[in-house]
């Protein structure tokens, strides 16, 4: 549908919720701050600061970034996810994930390395002694 390779920022909706539904095939980097539902297809990069979910019908070859993610559809690309990653029995992930806490259904299909460091994926800038020290 896009063949230009270009950036583009998401609109948000009164509900801060993107959708790319089924048949809708979109080109490009995605960027939201509210929770992006995917059943169609992407090829691109996709990053929400909110919750990513990616449907039994959607095809995502792209690199993602989201807070939290459920996919039940096919991923190739990186994952990377700062809280919990649920791959549902319908996944088909093939790429990396980087995430804290990870879920896997029997039957969800995953090929790559998973690393569960905390603070690779951690957002929170790090405290200091002093911080510490104020907060007791």
């Amino acid at each position: 549908m896009f063949k230009d390779k270009k950036q583009t920022v998401m609109s948000h909706t009164s509900s801060n919720q993107t959708i790319i539904a089924q048949g809708v095939r979109v080109e490009g980097d995605f960027r939201s701050q509210g929770d992006v539902v995917i059943d169609g297809e992407v090829a691109g990069s996709v990053e929400t600061q909110s919750s990513l979910h990616v449907g039994e019908t959607a095809k995502i070859h792209a690199d993602v970034k989201a807070a939290n993610a459920v996919i039940a559809g096919e991923v190739q690309g990186n994952i990377f996810v700062q809280e919990t990653l649920e791959l549902m029995s319908t996944s088909d992930v093939k790429g990396d994930i980087v995430t804290s806490t990870i879920s896997v259904a029997a039957g969800a299909q995953l090929n790559g390395h998973i690393s569960m460091d905390q603070s690779a994926v951690s957002s929170r800038p790090k405290t200091t002694k002093q911080d510490e020290e104020e907060q007791a």
